[in-house]
């Protein structure tokens, strides 16, 4: 339904763009009626290429004055729009037929494409004029709240990083969780920039997923990028210039109120630490206005047997860190060509991407982040000394001044990947096709940094360079048949092909050396290094890894009338990465659908558009993120043995070797039905699924008289997710003038581990989330265990403050203890949020568009352990200290230990985007199209967590840990043109 809205809302900003001069002026009338002979109001009449209109009374009639040969547009939401030119007609009447555009969509599937209509599975399609505006460089930003289910975590890094994708729930415990990507076809494919996508087409059920057999256990995203148009040759220029804002971090003490706290508490700073009228706000120091421009230029057109796209794009991005930068520059060449009277089509798809970041010291541990020292360094201290120097304390331990981490280390990473894609597809007969394609893509990522010579980070080794470079290569090679017949009302349409790729990645090496006579070569020149006694060149290899998979795959869909539809696929996959017993894996899957809106009983209802029940099995697996030597046996340094006076290093097994080792496999059932009403203003989904995998890969402890090695890699848990998902569309308000699409989803998934040990390899629960900081280094905040979800919190429970104003925790045994041990740990809440939601509405009128989108969760947990490890009172002499707890007991020693007192509500609601655009339309000769517009993202944020951004990852086995990782998020205002010429 949104496409034709969008369609609609286009026809009526085309019809406003200038007026003519009007010459050999008729009167035309007539009656716009259904195709029941109902009479349609409010439908619009207007004249192609202009502004005047009019539209239809409660009698369905209407009169325009119009020039003969000019092109009459009649539109109605639900209904097709039709076009007449007016010749010598004094009466025009029209039927309006219903629009069956939303359900004739077109969705893209693994090897094909479906009418929506006739889908079986669980898909969400989002088009490029539904997804989310902003400074996005990752497609996957895009779907942010768009998709039920889908769980997308950014970080506020330039270039826009996605911390973690995730769909329908953790199921992993140590390989990949984030979909598998497909661009254009292409598994694993280049990027594109995101003014080059199309539409995404998420797969979220196994029915739907199970084509791809082995890497398709997270879920699928196939990416559509913009083709070129026989119809028309345009020149497109999009381009927006971006201020990013920091929004506020942790309150943290000025220098008046720090001298105040340390003195009502009887607590002496050390001279060196109180610089008499010394005022530092140190997240000013290091913290700026962002600024960030993007172009992106595209060409495409065609004629009867060609079509051609071709685009570039540049991007420029400051990050609020100083020193923190990304650019990048993408082009893309799609070329399409057709032959033999049209029954070959040949395409040629190139895309190249070159990328340069500059991180500085963010993510560092043990304080050397920059965003962390920006809060715990006292504000009684100077940036500079008065020599001019960096004011450093050695004396303090994990104290780091953080405008020197930005001026005086340097982090650069630059990268480039190019992909070439040849494809072919051969009418053999009349429904049956031949497709071939083979695509080649070569990946380089090159890392440089250096520490200053006078860097305290490295201090005494005169400056520390380091390099590296790796490389990796993709092969694919896939080609299958596609099948369509129809008998009556009956269609069959199959699908059978064969890939095969390989992928070689970590072919590379690092190097490092120290004591460098000046700073001004950085790492580029690695060899004026001289090492110091007790120090070495460091040389780190490459772990060359090379995988291989065959597969053979086919699908069947039959349906009857329309009404009622079947699926069926199965894939065999072959692959290097596993035991050599356990290579071949089988993933099928079945689905069917029982469109109720094509019976009579239904249709003489007169309620429902749409009406379909949908229900699918199927099988995939987890192939992603594991080593590809996992399952051999492997070598390694074990120790050092005495030879001939000296002491060499021993090599002797390091991993056992499984040779019945195999994929994580998911299942999944799914049932939902999808209705509509009121010609399609009233449109939604409800999904139910039942996820479960199985196999999970784990390092098991066993017997050394037994195995050569102490852990064996194996297949034995299980993971569940469970839950439900609502999407509703929506047109409350469709006129002439104003228009209001909405779309509303909802998604709850409840996630268990099932299963960690079997007959023979058994593991009671499996520690995870280690916070670190002062004293707790060793303590792991999380626990994986039967029955309790990933990102379950195990730690000490907080019950306030004794007589001595310490805080006192309680025991295995129920008892109160200022000292707790591991053994007092208790489960203390989840990561897990109970539900994710979405709610996007655009408002339209005339020539004004105004979209907001609003997006949140509710019903998770936080460990604010950067908080915590703010909130130090036994040094507070060392580090500045939160203004909140100006008033806060000084005696607290256990002030920092993690708690329940840490784990705190993460629900929030966000207004990602606040846009308004203004379509001005045809100016002059040469310009089709100018729209203007101005956004907002990160507007605000409504929530009760204490810690700077509630929107924390949710990826992996650590979800809903705060610990200073990730990059603030900015408020971000933009100003935007898109010219097509």
């Amino acid at each position: 339904m949104k496409k034709s809205i969008s369609k609609v809302l286009l026809l009526v900003m085309c019809c406003f763009l200038h007026a003519n001069i009007w010459a050999q002026t008729k009167l035309v009338s007539g009656t716009v009626t259904d195709t029941n002979k109902e009479f349609v109001p409010g439908v619009s009449v207007l004249i192609k290429g202009t502004t005047k209109g009019t539209i239809t009374d409660i009698n369905g009639r209407y009169q325009i004055e119009i020039d003969e040969g000019s092109i009459l547009s009649f539109t109605f939401i639900g209904f097709a729009d039709q076009e007449i030119v007016v010749t010598n007609q004094s009466t025009i009447d029209v039927v309006m037929l219903e629009d069956v555009q939303n359900l004739d969509q077109v969705v893209v599937v693994g090897y094909g494409k479906q009418r929506k209509s006739d889908i079986t599975s669980s898909i969400t399609s989002v088009k490029a004029e539904e997804m989310t505006k902003g400074v996005n460089q990752n497609a996957a930003q895009m779907l942010q709240g768009k998709v039920p289910g889908l769980s997308v975590t950014r970080s506020g890094e330039p270039g826009g990083g996605v911390s973690s994708v995730v769909l329908r729930g953790a199921s992993t415990l140590s390989g990949s969780a984030s979909p598998l990507v497909v661009v254009d076809g292409v598994v694993g494919g280049t990027m594109p920039a995101p003014e080059d996508v199309a539409s995404m087409d998420v797969l979220r059920d196994a029915s739907a997923t199970a084509i791809y057999g082995s890497r398709a256990a997270n879920g699928v995203i196939m990416i559509t990028t913009k083709r070129g148009d026989a119809e028309k040759t345009e020149i497109t220029y999009s381009g927006y210039v971006a201020f990013d804002n920091p929004v506020d971090g942790y309150d943290m003490m000025s220098a008046d109120q720090y001298r105040s706290f340390i003195e009502k508490n009887d607590l002496v700073l050390h001279p060196d630490n109180n610089w008499e009228g010394v005022s530092t706000d140190w997240a000013k120091e290091v913290q700026q206005v962002g600024v960030a421009h993007n172009h992106h230029i595209s060409m495409s057109g065609g004629s009867k047997n060609s079509k051609y796209n071709a685009s570039i794009t540049y991007m420029d991005h400051e990050g609020i860190i100083k020193t923190t930068e990304y650019d990048n520059l993408k082009a893309r060449v799609n070329i399409e060509q057709k032959a033999f009277n049209g029954r070959l089509k040949l395409g040629l798809n190139l895309i190249n991407d070159i990328t340069n970041r500059s991180s500085g010291n963010i993510n560092r541990g043990d304080g050397q982040s920059v965003y962390a020292a920006m809060h715990y360094y006292q504000p009684t201290v100077p940036i500079y000394m008065e020599d001019g120097s960096y004011y450093e304390n050695p004396d303090i331990s994990q104290y780091y001044n953080p405008v020197a981490m930005l001026n005086q280390n340097v982090h650069d990473t630059w990268s480039k990947s190019i992909m070439g894609n040849v494809n072919a597809a051969l009418n053999i007969a009349p429904g049956l096709d031949y497709n071939v394609s083979a695509t080649l893509k070569n990946y380089q990522i090159n890392r440089g940094s250096y520490f200053d010579r006078d860097a305290y980070m490295e201090d005494g080794k005169n400056g520390v360079a380091s390099r590296s470079t790796y490389e990796s290569d993709m092969k694919n090679i896939e080609m299958y048949l596609n099948y369509d017949k129809s008998f009556g009302n009956h269609n069959l349409k199959a699908m059978l092909g064969y890939s095969w790729q390989e992928d070689v990645t970590g072919n590379g090496f690092a190097a490092s050396n120290y004591n460098f006579s000046n700073d001004e070569l950085l790492y580029h020149n690695m060899d004026a290094g001289s090492p110091l006694a007790g120090y070495f060149p460091g040389l780190g290899g490459g772990n060359m890894n090379t995988i291989r998979m065959i597969s053979v795959f086919g699908r069947i869909n039959y349906n009857i009338a329309s009404k009622y539809l079947f699926q069926a696929t199965v894939r065999r996959d072959g692959s290097s990465a596993f035991g050599k017993n356990n290579q071949w894996g089988t993933f099928p899957s079945f689905s069917g659908a029982w469109r109720l809106s094509e019976e009579n009983f239904i249709k003489n209802m007169n309620i429902f558009d749409d009406l379909k029940v949908r229900v699918g099995y199927g099988v995939s697996g987890n192939s992603a993120g594991f080593d590809p030597t996992i399952s051999l046996l492997k070598y390694g340094a074990v120790g050092n043995y005495y030879k001939d006076g000296d002491f060499a290093t021993a090599i002797g097994p390091s991993q056992n070797a499984n040779p019945v080792l195999k994929w994580e496999k998911t299942s999944m059932l799914n049932a939902g039905f999808d209705f509509a009403f009121f010609n399609n203003r009233l449109s939604g989904t409800v999904e139910w699924y039942n996820k479960k995998t199985t196999d999970l890969i784990w390092n098991y402890p066993v017997s050394t008289t037994q195995y050569l090695v102490g852990t064996f890699t194996t297949n034995v848990g299980e993971i569940s997710n469970k839950g439900y998902e609502i999407s509703i569309n929506a047109t409350p308000i469709a006129t002439d003038d104003w228009t209001w699409s909405t779309t509303l989803n909802l998604s709850h998934n409840k996630n268990e581990v099932v299963k960690l040990s079997n007959d023979q390899f058994q593991i009671d629960y499996i520690y995870t989330g280690r916070a670190g900081g002062r004293g707790q280094s060793g303590n792991y905040q999380q626990i994986v265990e039967e029955g309790k979800p990933i990102g379950q919190f195990y730690l000490f429970k907080w019950l306030g403050y004794n007589d001595d104003n310490v805080s006192v925790f309680e025991t295995a045994d129920g008892e109160e203890t200022t000292t707790p041990t591991s053994e007092d740990r208790q489960y203390g809440g989840n990561a897990q949020p109970d539900m994710f939601y979405g709610w996007d509405n655009t408002i339209t009128y005339k020539k004004l568009s105004l979209n907001i989108f609003f997006r949140g969760v509710t019903g998770n947990e936080i460990l604010n352990a950067s908080r915590a490890k703010l909130n130090y009172f036994a040094e507070a002499t060392h580090y500045n200290q939160l203004a909140s707890e100006y008033n806060a007991p000084i005696e607290d020693y256990n002030s920092h230990i993690y708690s329940t007192r840490y784990v705190e509500d993460g629900s929030y609601v966000r207004l990602e985007n606040l846009s308004l655009s203004y379509n001005v339309g045809t100016v002059g000769d040469y310009i089709k199209n100018l729209r203007v517009s101005a956004t907002c993202n990160n507007v605000f944020v409504l929530t009760d967590y204490k810690g700077i951004d509630p929107e924390i990852s949710l990826g992996g086995l650590t979800p809903g840990m705060d610990v200073n990782n990730f990059y603030p998020k900015p408020r971000t205002f933009m100003l935007g043109v898109n010219v097509t010429f």
